[in-house]
């Protein structure tokens, strides 16, 4: 190797990002859900975007409206780029949540983000390849659902590289999006 391809490889910075940096894992490769106008998705339908998906559902008090409007903040610090941002909400309750309700939710933060609903057993596969966890929890005469409340960042070749925190701020949404869309 020449002196020059050393100092080359060595000068080479890793992308430093603000939320977790999972780049190479094995897990979290799919998301055969069907979505809120009953078409089947996969995350290959959104190449060419950074994609940010998200476990929830749509009567959480707190996590799941904050993150959603997280990432509709990001979505416009990106400027430009974000159109090229798909976010993607996967809903662990699928009992409540609708079709129906779970297009209008979408609505309410961003009509281009889409919500994924499947059976019971499809929820069940896609967490457990996401590792996500989420239990129906009884409140008297109803219940709340308890779940993971990471965001999943894929880049626009589709590769999963990021877990970002709900507590995060929108502008380290967006630094770190900005990062996979636009390679040094």
């Amino acid at each position: 190797m020449s002196a020059v391809a050393i100092l080359a490889a060595c000068s080479e910075k890793k992308a430093q990002f603000r939320g977790v940096d999972v780049t190479g894992a094995d897990y979290a490769r799919d998301l055969p859900l069907p979505d809120h106008n009953g078409q089947m998705r996969s995350l290959r339908d959104f190449r060419g975007k950074a994609v940010v998906v998200f476990f929830g559902y749509t009567q959480c008090p707190d996590v799941c409206p904050t993150s959603l409007q997280e990432l509709v903040e990001a979505k416009q610090l990106l400027g430009a780029d974000g159109e090229r941002l798909q976010g993607v909400f996967v809903t662990v309750d699928p009992e409540r949540d609708t079709a129906e309700m779970l297009k209008a939710y979408m609505a309410n933060f961003d009509p281009s983000f889409w919500a994924l609903r499947g059976s019971p057993e499809q929820l069940a596969a896609v967490a457990k390849d996401f590792k996500v966890y989420y239990k129906k929890m009884p409140t008297g005469s109803s219940y709340t659902m308890d779940h993971t409340s990471l965001s999943y960042v894929y880049d626009p070749l589709g590769k999963l590289r990021l877990a970002l925190r709900h507590e995060q701020p929108a502008q380290d949404y967006a630094d770190d999006i900005r990062k996979l869309l636009n390679p040094a």
